[in-house]
């Protein structure tokens, strides 16, 4: 185990709508790809796929378009779209850059937990930097995505922590549900959907003014 001097032990962090604000380029993303399969894709749509991991959301696509088609096929038409939509690059959400920077400058690990597949994960983060993390976990990197428990508990073993002494930042119910499966302080940062605070989970408006007293209260003894 990493040994902070303090209950926190690390810091995850998701990364689509929490850190970036990427959820509008998926959304079209989604749009122009359901299109292609001769479907329509509504808003709702694209808010009950939020956080989701490209195959899964590609199976949905199809079902709803009602065709044949190859999931793996369908989410890597997808990806590509995203990669296009993306090319100019995610605009920030506010304070992410600061938290991230305060995180790694604080002497407490961090990760990027995210279900977007590893070619996608650089550029997309670009305007914080991969290496701001200690590490961090691509969609196509974990044996089962969001909501399972398995990307935040791979996360917890690269950086050999305990999951119950973590704090992760997630904005989707896919993302928060495997976060909390984990076993880690969830912090549900409001963008696309709403959330109650409870238990293990607490809710933010935004990242700005977020300090390290508060991340490491949420772990308190």
């Amino acid at each position: 185990m990493t040994d902070t001097g303090s209950p926190l032990q690390a810091v995850l962090f998701d990364m689509d709508g929490t850190l970036i604000d990427s959820e509008s380029l998926w959304g079209r993303a989604e749009a122009a790809t359901a299109a292609a399969l001769g479907g329509v894709w509504t808003h709702e749509d694209h808010r009950r796929n939020i956080g989701g991991a490209a195959v899964p959301v590609a199976r949905y696509m199809i079902e709803r378009a009602g065709v044949r088609a190859d999931p793996a096929d369908v989410a890597e038409r997808l990806q590509a779209e995203f990669a296009r939509q993306s090319a100019g690059g995610a605009e920030l959400r506010p304070g992410a850059k600061e938290l991230v920077a305060l995180v790694a400058d604080s002497g407490v690990p961090s990760a990027l937990v995210t279900s977007t597949q590893r070619p996608l994960v650089d550029s997309a983060i670009g305007a914080i930097g991969a290496d701001s993390f200690d590490v961090s976990v691509a969609g196509d990197e974990v044996e089962a995505n969001k909501p399972d428990p398995a990307p935040y508990l791979q996360a917890a073993r690269l950086l050999g922590v305990d999951p119950a002494g973590c704090v992760a930042f997630e904005d989707s119910r896919v993302g928060v549900a495997s976060a909390l499966a984990a076993g880690c302080a969830t912090v549900a940062v409001l963008d696309q959907v709403a959330f109650e605070p409870g238990g293990r989970l607490s809710v933010l408006e935004s990242l700005v003014g977020v300090d390290m007293s508060w991340i490491e209260s949420l772990v308190a003894p």
